[in-house]
């Protein structure tokens, strides 16, 4: 059996792009090189791992099953490797990072881009996306989570919390009316969140029904925003994305006074032993960055009126 390092990595991610042009673009290669790689990896097993047909690939069974084993052996190989240098030495390889694509977009941009800075040896490669990404199949070294983590084989170090907060525009109220008491609510509508109900991130408990979700939905945060600052409902959002439209007067908060679900913001990842080093100074370097008062939060606290100052 004569394999190389390099057709694993290439058949994992393969198999999670779902197609050799995928697997090409992400990896900067030629199709063709992919596909060598992949014919050269079944030869040297001796069993398909994908069934071709009409210029498609579907992974086997057999695919499946090696992708499970090699997937955390492939991680602990490569941690082990970057264990024999020092700590002083530079970091080099591939770091992959899964986030949320409003907070990503929002706030991790200059984080990271100092991390950059401080190891210009090291490939950084990042993916935002608000569909939760299973970290260890898709192969990403590090993510982060906006949410309680619940039976989660991931490790996880809270970077700080962020309320959850109900918000509508001064236009929508005046046409609407306003919500003065958790009774007002079911005068008015929602706009809804497609990848989570609304009645289950509800931040107000089982006595407060929340207002029905009207004709507008998006998948994500800064649409639903958007969508509110046009006058189209309210919306329950995290305070990162809306503290700018708070500050500037086009969106107001309701309900200021009720108790606010905390969500944690936090960074995880798989656990690989030993970790390696460019996860663990990635992890130290975001801690850092959020080791105070989060950015966001600064000069946005309760209103005592209603609405923010």
């Amino acid at each position: 059996m004569d394999w190389r390092i390099s057709d694993i990595q290439t058949f994992l991610a393969v198999l999670e792009a779902g197609s050799i042009s995928g697997a090409a673009a992400r990896a900067d290669l030629s199709k063709s090189v992919v596909s060598k790689r992949i014919s050269d990896f079944e030869a040297a097993l001796g069993v398909p791992l994908f069934i071709r047909h009409a210029g498609r690939i579907a992974p086997t069974d057999s695919a499946h099953a090696l992708a499970e084993r090699l997937r955390p052996a492939l991680a602990q190989l490569i941690a082990a490797t970057e264990s024999v240098t020092g700590d002083d030495a530079p970091l080099r390889g591939k770091l992959t990072v899964a986030a949320p694509m409003s907070f990503g977009v929002r706030h991790l941009g200059p984080v990271i881009a100092g991390f950059a800075r401080a190891h210009p040896e090291l490939a950084i490669v990042l993916d935002y996306d608000d569909q939760l990404t299973d970290l260890g199949r898709a192969g990403f070294d590090v993510g982060l989570r906006i949410e309680q983590m619940h039976d989660s084989t991931l490790i996880a170090r809270r970077l700080c919390t962020d309320p959850q907060i109900l918000v509508a525009s001064p236009d929508y109220l005046a046409r609407h009316g306003a919500v003065d008491e958790p009774g007002d609510l079911a005068r008015h509508t929602a706009i809804g969140y497609l990848n989570a109900r609304l009645s289950r991130i509800w931040p107000f408990g089982g006595r407060i029904a929340p207002p029905p979700v009207g004709r507008i939905t998006a998948n994500n945060g800064e649409a639903m925003r958007d969508l509110a600052i046009g006058g189209l409902g309210l919306a329950l959002l995290p305070l990162f994305i809306v503290h700018d439209a708070l500050r500037d007067g086009r969106l107001v908060r309701l309900l200021p006074d009720l108790p606010q679900r905390e969500l944690p913001i936090s960074v995880v990842w798989p656990p690989v032993r030993p970790m390696p080093r460019k996860t663990r100074a990635f992890i130290d370097h975001l801690a850092g960055a959020f080791s105070t008062e989060a950015p966001w939060q600064r000069g946005i606290g309760p209103p005592e009126s209603g609405k923010d100052t």
